[in-house]
């Protein structure tokens, strides 16, 4: 099933009414967190706070993950703890960097009793994740893992490798878009790290037209007021969905069904775009469905 994945908003654990407000805005998907917007001296409060969110319900069709701790942190054991009992749609984890890590989540979560439904989405953010980005896509084709997708990380990789962070990503782009082939190798979701100047609305709307012509599926958010621009951005335009469908519309004709190519509009159309004009229509009908367009 196509699911959109346009926005993910990260949500403070510790604050209830964030976790509140939370189930009336548009994101396709909320990030409950434990890790970076939580005191350590406020973990345990969060857990509970998380918890309980997800058990009064009322999300509907969002995605919930929970970003837990990372698990060389004195806080690990216990969110996913909270998590496999909580049942989210998945949990996501810092700092994944090597395949052993993966199991060791898959393992963790499989002897505490959680749900196959809960998937686990990794952080690309260090850069022996980077590196090996490719081989920790290849893990998912272990089912024990639970792996679905990444989420990019830009902020820790600029602070462990050095690379600056300045507008354009220009320095970033050729790590970007090789964890963005490593995944769809592996037939993965990736997920665009987030613009920190929410004082920025043309910054962050330029960095969301770059994630979504790299390939990324959505990007993680900050903070509410981005999330408009955000799904605007990641949604296939009406003209292109138009589009779409008359390509498919075109390949179904009795004349063209077993032909790799014909001309419509004047252009040349393969099969390859057929499958491309799939996937449009695919998210837009999934996007539709949700009720925020």
């Amino acid at each position: 099933m196509t699911r959109p994945r346009r926005s993910h908003l990260f949500m403070p654990g510790s604050n209830p009414r964030a976790l509140e407000k939370a189930r009336n805005l548009a994101a396709d998907g909320l990030i409950l967190d434990l890790e970076d917007s939580v005191a350590p001296d406020a973990k345990s409060v969060a857990r509970d706070g998380i918890a309980a969110a997800i058990a009064e319900k009322g999300f509907g069709k969002r995605e919930i993950l929970i970003r837990t701790n990372g698990l060389d942190s004195p806080w690990w054991a216990d969110d996913v703890a909270m998590a496999a009992k909580a049942s989210p749609d998945g949990i996501l984890v810092p700092k994944v960097s090597s395949v052993e890590d993966l199991a060791a989540i898959g393992r963790h979560l499989a002897e505490l009793g959680a749900a196959p439904t809960v998937k686990v989405w990794a952080m690309i953010e260090t850069a022996r994740a980077v590196l090996h980005a490719e081989e920790l896509s290849a893990a998912s084709r272990d089912p024990k893992t639970r792996l679905v997708g990444f989420v990019f990380g830009p902020n820790d990789i600029s602070r462990e490798t050095r690379i600056r962070m300045l507008p354009g990503r220009a320095a970033m782009i050729p790590m970007i878009t090789h964890c963005i082939l490593a995944t769809r190798a592996h037939g993965l979701e990736i997920l665009d790290g987030p613009y920190s100047d929410i004082n920025s609305p043309d910054g962050f709307a330029t960095e969301c037209a770059q994630g979504r012509d790299l390939g990324f599926d959505g990007k993680t958010l900050i903070h509410p007021s981005q999330i408009e621009a955000c799904n605007a951005i990641f949604t296939p335009p009406e003209e292109e969905v138009a589009r779409a469908r008359k390509i498919i519309a075109a390949f179904e004709l009795p004349e063209n069904v077993s032909r790799g190519a014909i001309r419509l509009d004047g252009q040349m159309v393969e099969r390859l775009h057929a499958d491309m004009a799939r996937r449009t229509i695919e998210i837009a009908d999934a996007i539709a469905a949700t009720g925020k367009g």
